[in-house]
């Protein structure tokens, strides 16, 4: 069962792109922005409407926006470098959990490619640079998984409902 989770009219656009078939459905009206800094805070917003609606506590809700706000970033700074483009943002509840997808059109990367836990035996002044961020967003949530869908990168990150309560 999925219920929906549209947030505020403020944070809906029109579709600027297709959206990947995948076995459930989006719930919540997907949410269109360019791939820009500024876009941001919208992306942050509908992460968080989708996750209250789906009853996330307090700590799942701050893990399920870092790894989202980790991945929308590197959308907008790394896989668009700065060249124009959308990012569509979608999400849903679904009895068991809830989960919020990416999709863009910037050059295929996926993420977990080259993520590694950090070596906390090496001095911070002395570990290499990147890559940190990732690996806390993506072990922040229960699931993650990529996909290159008609030459879109296509991210979701998924909580389950209940258990970080």
């Amino acid at each position: 069962m999925t219920s929906d989770t549209r947030p505020d009219s403020a944070a809906r656009s029109v579709p600027c792109g297709p959206l990947a078939l995948a076995p459930e459905a989006p719930c919540a009206a997907p949410l269109c922005v360019p791939a820009a800094l500024e876009s941001l805070d919208r992306v942050a917003e509908f992460v968080l409407g989708v996750g209250r609606a789906g009853g996330l506590d307090g700590g799942a809700l701050y893990r399920l926006r870092l790894a989202a706000d980790e991945l929308a970033t590197n959308i907008v700074m790394h896989g668009y470098r700065g060249a124009p483009g959308h990012l569509t943002v979608s999400g849903g509840v679904d009895a068991d959990r809830v989960w919020v997808r990416f999709e863009d059109a910037a050059p295929a990367f996926d993420p977990r490619r080259g993520m590694h836990a950090p070596d906390l035996a090496v001095p911070l002044a002395e570990r290499e640079v990147g890559g940190l961020g990732v690996f806390l967003a993506l072990t922040a949530v229960d699931s993650f998984s990529y996909e290159l869908l008609d030459g879109r990168n296509v991210s979701t990150l998924a909580l389950r409902r209940g258990l970080h309560e």
